[in-house]
């Protein structure tokens, strides 16, 4: 009855078909992820596209609470039916595939309209001619109709396509929680996802390589919880590196430590502070420590080929270390990264600022991470190459400071500041703090962002750093949570993933400080924000494309990898595939960084710059791979700013050295070339690190 209240109108257009996503498009960003094209109902000609944005927060991803992704839609519409009547209107809505859940997104007309945020992770976008645009609820005909590229992802009728493409011949998959030791290979299998079906071939799959030893000695220490070392210039500090024993959620690992600590020492220094750090190792293995984000002499960058010989077992190295900015740091070794670091050779630096306005109350530093454990105890490394070369080594214990059951106490009311870090090989965290509680975001990896910003979670990438501020509820009890999505490959579904990292327990009363309802400003606003203006939307000097190429792989892992790249969630928040990750080593696989400019790859890539420059720089994931996922991309000894991400301007800077980049998404940065030396980049997944995913620069006089 509402087609009375419209006449169709049809108006050309200069070309043949309207341009999907044009913004999208020109920043590199995947089209086939995150550009929708409009479908108009029988009878109208209207037509028209959807771009799927980053939200503008303060990540690269946007990503609401319990880990359900967020967008803004920016729709390009043509053609639209003239309203009839002084209410009549044209209005876009957001459903889920079974129309159970509309949204509302507003008004649009003929040209260019931002809406949102639609936060679904499977959605169709609709377009109604509405006889009253101000009505909450969809009642008029259906013009235009897309759907998000996440719903190429079906439900169970995928299992019969899964096991017929793969050859399996069974029923329904085994389901792996049945204890089996190691085979002949030393391998026993690795532990399965719960509550999720695994083919058969898939269980069946081991790496082909062979397990490494765990570290060696007669009798080592016991850990210690680490300790706070304030450091001032002219100190040394003797940092040994050597096995320890740790005992995790009532078991007792053999692992590594920093001064017998887990995780190393916290090294507090101030600003303009230049100290020496000799690293001793006694391990079983060579070593470096690198510091990481710290804008130092290049000498001590400790990269091992680089800028120094990798220190032998029983050898040693002096670092003379500069700490040019104020924030919070870390260090860890640039060998073998998906095992040192992974049994625990990392620790904290936090450089102060004597002029910096104080904490409003306590101050707690949060390194986290997981651990990967079978029946067994720790699921082993590989020896000659990295195992989970795939998707990257998740783990199955979290741990807070080494800890998997962290605790913390605070009053009611009281805010906290927390100097968050994440060391883990491959998973990006999205925390909160419970129901009840306020989270102000303040700073990241190299100082304060240009305003401060309400967050109701943060998402932290390995190697990234965020500073809060949380105001915790006058009662009851906290939480530190990590809440996701993760993806059942097999039924093509989603599905809620809550880990508790930590109990915060809420006891006594405090008054919060006077000011924390106001969001401040930093003192390098303007800069920050004059240097996005001038180079956001221009053209970048050098674009790195992300990609992988697979050889050898067993036919099933081949098989799954192809069916899974119909769609590439923006960040592979959760190990989901499991047996084929584990099974494909650095032999199989080869991560890497393309310069588009030359076709050049890794470390065949050798940039140069001169000091002082200011360098726009693109990443972008690429969609045409085999397996596409996320990349927090490391820049050794600079810092750099996000312009932009898939063309969308940064509104919020902040001075990084570690950057997420999701799949299929384009990253523009401004690298601030300031630091003399031989650099490296790279991806910070440590198992693709160790799979080649890397590059040098120089930054000449």
């Amino acid at each position: 009855m509402h087609l009375v209240l419209w006449a169709a109108l049809s108006l050309p257009l200069a070309g043949d078909t309207l341009p999907d996503c044009p913004r999208l498009a020109s920043s590199g960003g995947s089209t086939d992820l995150y550009c929708i094209e409009l479908a108009a109902a029988p009878g109208y000609g209207a037509r028209g596209s959807a771009e799927l944005s980053w939200d503008g927060g303060p990540f690269t991803v946007g990503v609401s609470p319990d880990g359900t992704a967020r967008w803004r839609v920016r729709f390009r519409l043509d053609s639209l039916p003239r309203p009839r009547g002084p209410r009549a209107g044209m209005v876009a809505w957001a459903a889920s595939p079974a129309m159970n859940t509309v949204t509302r997104l507003g008004v649009v007309r003929d040209g260019t309209n931002d809406l949102g945020p639609v936060t679904l992770d499977r959605f169709l976008l609709l377009i109604s001619a509405e006889p009253d645009t101000t009505a909450p609820e969809w009642r008029g005909p259906m013009v235009l109709r897309g759907e998000s590229a996440s719903n190429r992802l079906r439900p169970a009728d995928n299992f019969q396509f899964f096991l017929g493409f793969t050859g399996q011949s069974s029923g329904m998959p085994e389901h792996a929680h049945h204890h089996v030791g190691p085979d002949s290979t030393g391998w026993g299998p690795v532990p399965m996802f719960p509550g999720l079906d695994m083919l058969g071939a898939e269980m069946a799959l081991r790496p082909g390589v062979s397990p490494a030893p765990w570290p060696g000695g007669m009798d080592p220490p016991s850990a210690r919880p680490h300790e706070t070392v304030t450091l001032r210039t002219g100190d040394t500090l003797d940092l040994v590196a050597g096995p320890v024993l740790r005992s995790i959620a009532g078991r007792t690992y053999r692992m590594l430590g920093f001064n017998g600590q887990y995780p190393g020492p916290l090294l507090r220094v101030e600003r303009g502070a230049e100290v020496v750090v000799r690293l001793v190792n006694h391990l079983e293995a060579p070593t470096t420590v690198h510091w990481h984000g710290i804008r130092l002499e290049n000498a001590f960058d400790g990269v091992p080929g680089l800028t120094q010989p990798a220190v032998p077992p029983g050898g040693s190295f002096v670092y003379r270390l500069r700490f040019p900015d104020a924030g919070i740091f870390w260090y860890h070794p640039h060998v073998r990264e998906d095992q040192q670091q992974d049994l625990g050779l990392y620790g904290n630096l936090f450089v102060t600022s004597p002029g910096a306005p104080p904490a409003p109350g306590r101050e707690e530093f949060l390194i986290l991470d997981d651990l990967l454990v079978g029946e067994e105890g720790l699921v082993p490394y590989g020896a000659e190459q990295a195992t989970h070369a795939a998707m990257g080594r998740f783990g199955n214990v979290m741990l807070v400071n080494g800890e998997s059951s962290w605790r913390g106490t605070v009053r009611g009311g009281e805010v906290v500041r927390f100097y968050l870090t994440n060391v883990a090989n491959t998973r990006t965290f999205n925390l909160s703090f419970g129901e009840g509680s306020r989270i102000k975001l303040l700073a990241s990896d190299q100082g304060p962002y240009a305003r401060e910003s309400w967050v109701s979670s943060v998402v932290i990438a390995p190697a990234e750093r965020y500073v809060v501020d949380v105001a915790f509820p006058a009662r009851g009890a906290a939480a530190l949570v990590n809440r996701v999505r993760g993806i059942d490959h097999l039924y093509g579904r989603f599905f809620n993933v809550t880990d508790t990292l930590g109990t915060i327990a809420i006891a006594g009363r405090a008054s919060p400080p006077a000011g924390f309802d106001r969001l401040a400003t930093s003192s390098e606003a303007r800069q920050l924000d004059s240097l996005v203006a001038a180079h956001a939307g221009g053209t970048p000097e050098h674009t790195l494309e992300l990609r992988v190429a697979f050889t050898g792989l067993p036919f099933v892992s081949e098989a799954l990898m192809r069916l899974d790249s119909i769609y590439f969630n923006p960040v592979e928040w959760e190990g989901t595939m499991p047996g084929m990750n584990w099974a494909t080593t650095g032999r199989e696989a080869r991560w890497i960084l393309r310069d588009l400019a030359t076709g050049r790859e890794n470390m065949d890539i050798h940039w140069r710059f001169r000091r002082g420059t200011l360098t726009h720089l693109r990443l972008v994931g690429a969609r045409n791979t085999l397996h596409g996922m996320q990349h927090p991309i490391h820049l050794h000894g600079q810092r750099f700013l996000v312009l932009s991400v898939n063309g969308v301007p940064n509104r919020n800077p902040v001075w990084k050295d570690t950057v997420l980049v999701p799949a299929g998404t384009s990253v523009d940065l401004l690298a601030d070339m300031s630091n003399p030396g031989s650099w490296m980049l790279h991806c910070h997944i440590a198992e693709h690190l160790e799979s080649a995913m890397m590059m040098h620069f120089d930054v000449e006089e």
